[in-house]
């Protein structure tokens, strides 16, 4: 799973790498959780565009959403057929904007020792986080934007820490991702794992701002 991730590049290369029309200001954030607004980007009358939704998604069939589990993924293998995310699967795709994310490595068995990783592109490159987004509405006629990261199977070098990683796509992908006339079986060939050498993963005491540059060999 996918449960924190960053956001702290400048807003204007974020702008330039999605390509959204808006232009918002938005502070470096090292720890986004699950709740959290985030930044992400959809597609509107042929145009992208940023927008806040929380992190946490509610079907829009859920009647009290204290009564209905908080949703942070989807996982790629199932999310056609599974009744929260069916409908939005299709429809209602999004990206979140981060150049970061954190997972961590159990120690023990019984996972109560656990040991941090920072996980980013070498290059330093924006990640976009594939994802889906639905407005739910309450029983007062209030509405909120939620969503949910997809996940894939980790590739090689992020599976010596979990056996799962976000769906990450490529600036190549992001309309077809994005566009809800796109055919099923081409949104299922976009949520693989990037290859084994696209991401960097790096050892760190805490969730926060970066730490040193790891040394060559000793990334986990």
């Amino acid at each position: 799973m996918c449960g924190r991730f960053a956001l702290t590049l400048p807003p204007e290369a974020a702008r330039l790498y999605f390509g959204y029309r808006e232009q918002p200001n938005f502070p470096p954030r090292h720890d986004i959780r699950p709740t959290d607004p985030v930044a992400v980007v959809t597609l509107s009358a042929g145009a992208r565009h940023f927008m806040l939704m929380r992190w946490g998604f509610i079907p829009g069939f859920v009647k009290d959403e204290k009564e209905f589990p908080l949703l942070i993924n989807a996982r790629s293998e199932t999310v056609f057929e599974k009744a929260s995310f069916r409908n939005a699967i299709r429809r209602r795709r999004c990206l979140f904007v981060a150049d970061a994310f954190y997972e961590w490595m159990k120690l023990d068995e019984k996972g109560r020792k656990k040991q941090p990783y920072r996980i980013y592109r070498p290059s330093r490159e924006p990640l976009a986080l594939a994802g889906i987004h639905e407005t739910w509405s309450s029983r007062d006629g209030s509405e909120i934007d939620t969503c949910a990261i997809l996940t894939t199977s980790a590739n090689a070098t992020l599976s010596a820490i979990h056996d799962r990683m976000p769906v990450i796509l490529d600036p190549a992908d992001f309309d077809a991702w994005l566009a809800p006339n796109t055919e099923q079986d081409a949104v299922r060939r976009l949520m693989r794992p990037l290859d084994d050498d696209a991401l960097v993963m790096q050892r760190i005491e805490r969730l926060g701002p970066p730490e040193a540059e790891p040394e060559k060999g000793k990334l986990i």
